[in-house]
């Protein structure tokens, strides 16, 4: 299936799964994560979290979604942008990788991805773009049944993933 952005509240799509934007401490934060877990119901995402903690940057864990539409949700840990030197790359690829393991590992077939780091982490919109469709492609390209949604804060988002995405 086609990758494709949207300018949507991801906490509002009927997927199989979501991606929060986490921490390591898989708490809940600001930003999407915040989001996130009020519309699960905070209370019981925090303790699903609690035995999963520490989350290492580029690594990825599962809940369930609770009170959401998705079944699930996929807490991946962004890098903190450090200016592109310290294996950033590497580590952003790796939470879509990670995160559309643990999509396979369910059963899913549909996840939708915020923008990861791209917030109070600071990295660049469009690196992290680049990255996020690049990886997100070549997992996919060879079970491509699995449909994917970059879920765009706004406007601009949506038109960096749009460039990458050659729409």
């Amino acid at each position: 299936m086609p990758l494709r952005a949207i300018v949507a509240d991801i906490t509002t799509l009927d997927v199989d799964a979501i991606v929060n934007a986490a921490n390591e401490r898989l708490a809940m934060g600001g930003g999407v994560c915040g989001a996130i877990f009020r519309a699960a119901g905070a209370e019981r995402l925090v303790e699903a979290c609690r035995p999963l903690a520490p989350c290492p940057t580029g690594q990825a864990r599962i809940t369930p979604g609770f009170a959401l539409k998705a079944r699930h949700v996929i807490h991946a840990v962004g890098p903190v942008w450090q200016g592109g030197g310290a294996g950033e790359p590497a580590l952003l690829a790796g939470c879509y990788r990670n995160s559309l393991a643990l999509l396979r590992a369910a059963g899913g077939r549909s996840i939708a991805f915020p923008a990861i780091s791209t917030g109070i982490f600071g990295y660049p919109l469009r690196d992290a773009t680049r990255i996020a469709v690049a990886t997100v492609r070549g997992e996919t390209a060879r079970d491509g049944d699995i449909d994917v949604t970059f879920a765009c804060f706004d406007q601009h988002t949506r038109d960096a993933y749009e460039k990458e995405l050659g729409a």
